[in-house]
């Protein structure tokens, strides 16, 4: 098999990964991205708390810090630019205890120094004044206005779609098991054949160590972090608006209790050190222990509504900091945990910059960083909801009960650029399934949809890759 050639070739198809390439899309640049998965957004970006940082966490002068607030301040023109749902909520840091105002300072200094904007310390009343539910042991908060919530899902998806639109290659089911370097290439081997590429960008997320180290001196290694999560439903979304934090651990930032874009509450994660870079399992002492610490900030979570649990990996580097480094045309993004996805636009946007210094690539005059998502039609109004389906009366077919998603959507989903080819691919674009019955309905109508429209049969058809 001959090999293909490329200028550069984007390793992993998370959100980094994904916006990665959308910014290199933006450049006369052939890019491949290769993901070993048969989907975007099968990582580390598919479980995750969905915030959108402020930046106060992070210790100045780190690339956390850095990436963290420039890439929040990024997200408002993400959002319209790729047609996503984010939404600045606002969050709060609570401690407990006059002995714990030290950390409350640490966070708002650090933040005051990293050009956070708007954060203020509240008093256990001020924060209840605004936040009813919290603990009434709640002794003082941190409050950053400019922190949000987002669909990551759709976020990563949305970097994908748009760099394809603008030229990038995604080649999925392809494993990298090699690299050498060869004169001014790199030679990729790969279980769908040969590439090569001019540069290569590692966005392997918890693999990115091992990526490394195909070509370059294992100076770094990653652990997976796992965290476990329980997702509530919509009638519970209201229970806080902003997301509540506590005060944070060596293991991260503690349980939060948050609403999403979509109404939800999400409460998690735990935060575990695991040798097995695969394990998505949950424990029943895994969500104990998230009903457990998440009661100390928060009063009154209604578990009886939890609708599914669910765990992620941190891909946790043994720096401490993320690992963005140039070897000679080899460039980690590596430990990227986080606020990886707050992080995210800063980040592709460096890397980007990075690539350009090793190839000096002309921009193109026709890049098009638009991108309309797939219209939503729970959310439309009764007059545009009938122009739609007078326009596509598939549209006028409810599939997915509990999320009101129609049959229209399904159809879209899949054939879009880079469209669903499994029942997840489908529900991380339209949320079919992600409702209180979690796809107990709708999953074989889906099914139907998608043997008929990648014409195989419905036996053939999988939950994911």
């Amino acid at each position: 098999m001959e090999s293909r050639i490329f200028d550069v070739a984007v390793i992993g198809a998370g959100v980094i990964g994904c916006a990665a390439a959308r910014e290199l899309s933006r450049y006369k640049l052939s890019v491949a991205v290769l993901e070993r998965e048969s989907d975007v957004c099968e990582g580390t970006s598919k479980a995750n708390s969905a915030i959108i940082h402020a930046g106060f966490d992070a210790v100045p002068g780190t690339l956390k810090a850095r990436f963290n607030v420039e890439g929040n301040k990024m997200m408002d023109g993400v959002a319209e630019e790729l047609d996503i749902p984010f939404k600045r909520n606002g969050a709060m840091v609570v401690c407990w205890k006059e002995s714990e105002m030290s950390k409350i300072e640490t966070l708002y200094e650090r933040g005051v120094s990293n050009g956070v904007e708007g954060l203020r310390i509240l008093t256990g009343n001020e924060a209840r004044a605004m936040e009813p539910a919290l603990s009434k042991d709640v002794y003082a908060a941190l409050y950053a206005p400019t922190s949000g919530i987002v669909c990551p899902f759709e976020m990563t998806i949305a970097f994908a779609e748009n760099a394809c639109k603008n030229g990038a290659s995604f080649s999925f089911s392809t494993e990298v098991t090699g690299i050498e370097r060869s004169g001014e290439e790199f030679v990729i081997a790969t279980s769908k054949g040969e590439f090569r590429a001019k540069a290569v960008v590692n966005c392997a997320g918890v693999h990115a160590d091992e990526i490394h180290n195909m070509t370059e001196k294992a100076d770094f290694s990653i652990s997976a972090r796992k965290g476990e999560y329980m997702l509530l439903d919509k009638s519970a979304g209201g229970l806080v608006k902003n997301t509540i934090f506590q005060v944070p651990t060596e293991m991260g930032k503690g349980v939060l209790v948050s609403p999403t874009v979509h109404g939800n509450l999400i409460v998690g994660p735990t935060a575990e050190d695991i040798g097995d870079k695969e394990d998505i399992s949950t424990t029943r002492q895994g969500l104990e222990a998230v009903k457990r610490v998440s009661a100390l900030s928060v009063s009154g979570v209604p578990y009886n509504k939890v609708i599914t649990s669910f765990s992620g990996l941190r891909a946790t580097g043994s720096t401490g900091d993320f690992i963005i480094e140039d070897h000679d045309g080899f460039i980690d993004a590596a430990g990227i945990e986080s606020p990886g996805l707050s992080s995210a636009p800063a980040i592709a946007k460096h890397l980007a910059k990075l690539v350009c210094a090793r190839l000096v690539p002309e921009e193109k005059t026709d890049f098009d960083p638009k991108r309309k998502g797939i219209p939503k039609l729970a959310q439309l109004s009764f007059e545009d909801r009938k122009a739609l389906i007078d326009e596509r009366p598939d549209y006028g077919q409810i599939v997915c009960r509990c999320e009101q998603i129609s049959e229209g959507e399904i159809l879209d989903s899949i054939r879009r650029p880079l469209g669903a080819t499994t029942l997840d691919g489908v529900k991380r674009r339209v949320r079919a399934g992600m409702g209180r019955c979690q796809a107990g309905f709708c999953s074989p109508r889906v099914i139907e949809l998608l043997a008929k429209e990648l014409h195989i049969p419905q036996w053939e058809v999988k939950k994911n890759g």
